[in-house]
């Protein structure tokens, strides 16, 4: 009987231990929900500073079926923005190839003189910190190595995309939200290794996912007056979220790689891919970086110290090398 007990009693145990597992599993699913939510809303209150006005319901939800139905047609939406330029889709391309060389890929370098430049810059950027200046391309692709010549070649062909001619309210976002994309990019190719996400893929879904919510704010300039934008929290994070999934449907019209389109789609969704969760947590980060720059948090905010472990915050750190 008591060899019984002692066995009924550990089942319990077993039981009840799996329960207080799962109760602060959910718990801290639930936590990190809310303060996903929080960070959003500050950053929505931010971007959107002195243009929020307290704007009509029936306004809202003009502007959020205006982008969920382009969202819808992506092939539509993606018109909306520029092209890349030629050279970039050729440089990436000969990027895949493992045995090409320093001079082969500064030979097509040369070729864009805005790439000769761009390359040079970010060679001698504090974040490479080179012990001597770097003066020639094919220095500067040695410097930056293979990976990051595909994230530069990356950044510099989303920098017009983001940045694309504007009126509005649209106009003045689009360098925060390209500031934004920035980080996000280096932050979510940071945390990528740590759950065997690819690094380059997590920087690319970082500068794509931001495309959908610039084309969602140049509908809103056509429903709201003198730069103006709705300042509901609720339909801030709403816009962010809509702006995201017609992201993801751009990134499948220009056949972008599917684990890429997939991540922007199951961004924040705690059962999404290992992508997926690095862009995530990349984009928390970012969005942190610009708060702290702004002064809107501070270091010791809850939002940083219960948002982002140890790593995460040396990757915060890591965020204030890149130029404004």
């Amino acid at each position: 009987m008591g060899f019984f007990s002692r066995l009924v009693g550990g089942a319990d145990g077993g039981g009840k231990q799996a329960a207080v597992a799962a109760a602060s599993a959910q718990e801290q699913e639930q936590q990190a929900e809310r303060i996903s939510h929080d960070i959003d809303a500050a950053y929505y209150r931010w971007l959107t500073g002195s243009a929020r006005f307290d704007a009509p319901a029936e306004v809202e939800t003009a502007i959020l079926d205006q982008v969920r139905a382009l969202a819808a047609r992506p092939g539509d939406a993606a018109e909306l923005v520029p092209r890349v330029p030629e050279v970039i889709p050729k440089l990436l391309q000969s990027l895949a190839e493992e045995d090409v060389s320093a001079s082969e890929l500064s030979r097509l370098v040369v070729q864009d003189v805005v790439l000769v430049a761009e390359v040079i810059r970010e060679a001698n950027s504090a974040y490479y910190r080179p012990m001597t200046q770097v003066k020639t391309v094919e220095a500067a692709i040695m410097m930056l190595g293979h990976n990051g010549l595909r994230m530069l070649l990356a950044r510099v062909a989303f920098r017009p995309v983001i940045k694309m001619q504007a009126e509005g309210f649209s106009k003045k976002a689009a360098p925060h939200v390209w500031g934004q994309s920035e980080r996000c990019a280096l932050a979510a190719s940071l945390v990528a290794p740590g759950l065997t996400a690819d690094v380059f893929e997590a920087y690319l879904a970082g500068l794509m996912q931001n495309v959908g919510l610039i084309v969602a704010f140049r509908l809103a300039d056509r429903l709201c007056q003198n730069g103006t934008v709705p300042g509901s929290t609720d339909f801030g994070i709403e816009l962010l979220a809509c702006g995201r999934q017609m992201s993801a449907g751009i990134a499948r019209h220009w056949e972008f790689p599917a684990e890429v389109t997939g991540a922007i789609e199951q961004a924040g969704d705690p059962d999404g891919s290992h992508l997926a969760q690095a862009l995530d947590l990349g984009d928390r980060i970012a969005k942190l970086r610009l708060l702290l720059d702004a002064g809107v948090v501070g270091e010791d905010d809850a939002l940083v110290t219960d948002g982002l472990d140890s790593f995460q915050r040396r990757c915060l750190g890591k965020l204030s090398h890149l130029e404004a």
